[in-house]
């Protein structure tokens, strides 16, 4: 089922109309002037527009250039009488979606409106598609403490070049923020940012992951795979929790940065790759080379530049903005207007210990989102922290 907007000022056609796509179970609202339905697309959405082009005061035409200055994306179908088809190939020149002629053939009418709603049901889901991958890469750093203020400087500095950046900083800081950040701004954001968590991969398959296989290098390598060495080319390629990574790994993983090569899991061929790497740990690397569980050469090859992330600990005095900002999001998501928060919750949020950092503290915003009331008091906080 579908609104529609219907404009005719003709009573017996609009009559036929409305009677016709509410019989096939459309909602329909009827009016017999385009100024009142301009009123009218003020204050409600519409999924399909119908318009006759002949009308007095301000034509189909007229309508539909007001429609499209206002950014309004419903399609806009216009009806038009014999011996107009010219001026309806310009409507849809102009914008139209389609166009009606009469007299109205009853097939013609349903198949359209089947057409426009589709299209029109499209654009939407495409328009919050985009949406949630903008939300999800165009995440920012907010905040105005020190700390980050010499974060956003370094990665200004550093983004522009090619250096491979080592990133430091305790669970939940942001490490992966920052790599973003940093391709984002680079000469290389038009390529691929590719993740790799060395963390949550089984160290018998991190080898592949990374470089990729060849079909039959192992009993459950039924096809040739690329690694993500080759999926990041021309981008950067993240190592989130290298820490973590085994020995094995980490001997081609030294390779592959001192050569620009690598060579896929089961293969003899060597694969020139083209890729900006960034690693991330909350690991103490220097403690890790000295018990010997991470290789000092490949440190030194990854540690070009290194970017301490601070906790939130460290910059208690971005609450205020980190609070409001995850307010904002959180209740978008959650359709519901934009919670606010009592200084003394603010006051009492700052007080507190945040062990797993800037994770925990959007966790806990939006569980005050849910638990707590229209302004989040400070005994909300209280309980629900």
């Amino acid at each position: 089922m579908a609104k529609i907007l219907l404009i005719d000022d003709e009573a017996s056609i609009r009559a036929a109309l409305k009677e016709i796509l509410e019989y096939e179970s459309h909602e329909v609202t009827a009016l017999d002037q385009a100024e009142a339905a301009l009123k009218m697309l003020n204050e409600q959405s519409f999924d399909l527009i119908m318009s006759d082009i002949k009308m007095p005061r301000m034509d189909g035409l007229d309508f539909l250039a007001r429609v499209k200055s206002l950014d309004i994306e419903t399609p806009v179908v216009l009806i038009t009488g014999h011996g107009s088809v010219e001026t309806a190939v310009d409507a849809l020149k102009k914008g139209a979606f389609d166009f009606l002629q009469k007299p109205l053939d009853l097939n013609r009418v349903l198949v359209t409106v089947r057409n426009a709603t589709q299209t029109g049901q499209l654009v939407t889901e495409t328009k919050q598609l985009k949406k949630k991958v903008a939300k999800l890469s165009g995440v920012q750093m907010v905040g105005e403490s020190t700390a980050l203020k010499e974060i956003d400087r370094m990665i200004n500095t550093v983004a522009p070049t090619d250096a491979r950046v080592l990133i430091l900083g305790p669970n939940g800081s942001g490490k992966e923020l920052v790599a973003r950040q940093l391709h984002d701004r680079s000469t290389r954001t038009a390529g691929p940012f590719v993740e790799v968590n060395c963390a949550a991969i089984p160290g018998e398959l991190i080898e592949s992951e990374l470089f990729g296989h060849e079909k039959g290098a192992f009993t459950s390598a039924i096809k040739q795979k690329p690694g993500k060495f080759e999926l990041a080319e021309n981008g950067t390629l993240f190592l989130d929790e290298i820490g973590d990574m085994s020995l094995s790994a980490q001997a081609k993983v030294l390779r592959a940065l001192q050569e620009n090569k690598i060579n896929r899991v089961g293969g003899e061929k060597d694969i020139k790759v083209n890729v900006r790497v960034m690693a991330a740990t909350n690991k103490d690397l220097k403690v890790e080379i000295a018990e010997g569980r991470f290789r000092e050469d490949l440190y030194h090859r990854l540690s070009v530049i290194v970017l301490k992330v601070p906790s939130l600990s460290e910059r208690l005095e971005d609450i205020p903005l980190l609070a409001d900002y995850f307010l904002g999001r959180i209740c978008e998501d959650y359709g519901r207007a934009k919670k606010k928060l009592a200084s003394e919750a603010i006051k009492q949020l700052q007080k507190h210990s945040w062990t797993g950092n800037i994770r925990e503290f959007r966790n806990v915003i939006e569980r005050l989102v849910i638990l707590g009331g229209e302004t989040i008091s400070v005994e909300d906080v209280t309980k629900y922290l």
